[in-house]
């Protein structure tokens, strides 16, 4: 089968390997939040989404059980993607600033989305064998993008995450620290770059903003 998004995005979404994270999505499918108790959810893998020629790799560690889960599209749906797509409107990288069914219109300006691992898992902690089934998948969104320069990680977990990713396939051994707005160095000439998450709790205390993440945002749309 020829390598391209579309054959890629089915194996995902009928991967049937993890059976923790199947049983989990099962439990979300029976157990909805109320506010959503008459919508269908999609319960299944999630694939990654936006411009595949793009330079910017935006990656979160899993879909949100009530987001992504229950949308069908990364980062859609929930608190988290209300903050992180004000932010890429604000910076010019997505056309809108709301990102809340797969419907909705919405686009990316040179940039991808996606996530470490492709579903939910139980307390938002993967086993390290769930991640190493989803990284053959990651290894070929990030082949694809073929014009990529930088991954964003959003979140120290997706931040080690993807030093995990690279440490299997690229033999590479540097040992970086996730620092807000931090740019390293990893193989191919691509920068990883340490940002926040999006999440309720880091908005609320106050450790990350609509204007601390923009700025971050615009900064990297400059980095070559």
């Amino acid at each position: 089968m020829t390598l391209n998004l579309n054959n890629l995005n089915k194996s995902i979404i009928n991967c049937n390997k993890c059976s923790r994270l199947i049983e989990f999505r099962k439990k979300i499918l029976k157990n909805k939040r109320k506010q959503f108790k008459d919508e269908k959810y999609w319960g299944r893998p999630i694939t990654g989404f936006g411009d595949i020629n793009g330079k910017i790799l935006f990656v979160g560690l899993a879909p949100a059980a009530h987001g992504g889960t229950r949308t069908g599209r990364v980062f859609t749906g929930d608190k988290s993607s209300e903050f992180l797509y004000k932010c890429l409107f604000k910076a010019n990288i997505s056309n809108q600033n709301t990102s809340e069914h797969v419907n909705d219109g919405l686009k990316l300006n040179n940039a991808f989305i996606t996530a470490a691992l492709k579903c939910v898992p139980p307390q938002d902690k993967p086993e390290k064998k769930e991640l190493m089934n989803c990284f053959n998948f990651f290894q070929k969104e990030i082949y694809l993008l073929k014009k990529l320069k930088i991954i964003v990680a959003l979140g120290k977990v997706a931040f080690d995450t993807c030093l995990e990713f690279y440490k299997k396939y690229y033999k590479f051994d540097k040992k970086y620290k996730f620092t807000h707005g931090k740019i390293y160095n990893l193989p191919k000439g691509v920068r990883l770059v340490g940002c926040y998450h999006p999440s309720p709790r880091n908005v609320n205390t106050g450790r990350i903003n609509e204007t601390k993440m923009t700025n971050l945002f615009k900064k990297i749309k400059q980095i070559n």
